[in-house]
């Protein structure tokens, strides 16, 4: 056992210097010059702009058009993804299926497997990975949750100083760009729609709309649009009775949070009482059960 120890805490120092040395090499690259690729394009990243080859998901068994496929591409468009969600269900799968094959070979290859790695466990890692990755929807929406509350109130602050320089003579592109110190996570997307609005208003709006991807980004988008091709009083009217719902939404997720907290308190404060019924009340219980029976 102490040798096998000492055999892991050599691997886990020659681990760290690797990571250590691989982080200070990429930070020195990092801070080298950079030339303009000509072949970007070519490169692996960009992904980002790029859609998954049919075939690529055609090996794997995956169809753009199924049921799980659309589901979670909703999830992710709502989680701020921009990229092909066919990324994603790829390497979901893959992953799938590689841990599967990783499993049935350590269990087939048990004693050379064990004598580096114990079975219990990589298998044990390798259960929790596969429940993660099977059980993603419940993260995904929960992340998804998190944000929509987050660009809501972002999307209230935003309104309300809207609303404030409605009387002011400013573009609504100055206006916009007046509110960028009132956002935080959707700052980057607030940048690029001003930085494309000139080019075209209405095509940056729908890019916009997409990037959020929130019920309230559809509204919020709806009513800069509005102010972009008639900027009357009337549509600041139609933003201000926008700000009262995004600020009753708000306040039921508050109200939601607030429940939530108060039931894992609730939770919290009875180990204590089942604690104390285990130590003073249960052998009480016990003698007195066993006092019955020997009466009986």
């Amino acid at each position: 056992m102490n040798e096998w120890a000492q055999h892991v805490f050599r691997i886990g120092t020659m681990a760290g210097q690797l990571i250590f040395g691989a982080v200070a090499i990429y930070a020195l690259l990092q801070l080298w010059p950079r030339r303009k690729s000509r072949w970007k394009h070519l490169t692996i990243l960009s992904w980002q702009t790029k859609r998954v080859p049919d075939s690529w998901l055609q090996h794997l068994r995956l169809k753009r058009g199924a049921p799980s496929f659309v589901e979670r591409e909703l999830l992710l468009a709502g989680c701020g993804v921009t990229a092909d969600p066919a990324w994603y269900m790829l390497t979901r799968r893959a992953l799938i299926v590689l841990i599967s094959a990783m499993l049935v070979l350590a269990f087939v290859f048990y004693k050379p497997v064990d004598r580096y790695i114990p079975i219990s466990y990589a298998a044990s890692g390798s259960i929790i990975i596969m429940l993660l990755l099977y059980i993603d929807l419940v993260w995904l929406r929960s992340i998804r949750k998190i944000r929509a509350l987050q660009m809501t109130k972002e999307i209230f602050a935003v309104s309300k100083q809207l609303l404030y320089l409605s009387d002011s003579s400013l573009h609504i592109h100055t206006k916009l760009l007046r509110c960028l110190p009132f956002t935080r996570s959707m700052r980057g997307d607030l940048e690029r729609l001003l930085a494309e609005w000139y080019h075209d208003a209405g095509e940056a709006l729908q890019r916009f709309k997409l990037r959020i991807g929130t019920d309230e980004g559809l509204s919020f988008v709806e009513t800069l649009d509005s102010l972009r091709q008639h900027e009357s009083q009337q549509y600041y009217e139609l933003l201000r009775v926008r700000i009262e719902d995004y600020k009753e939404k708000i306040e039921l997720a508050k109200e939601s949070r607030k429940e939530s907290t108060s039931y894992i308190l609730f939770i919290i404060a009875g180990i204590p009482i089942l604690y104390t019924f285990q130590v003073f009340i249960y052998p009480w219980v016990s003698e007195a059960q066993k006092l019955f029976q020997s009466l009986n």
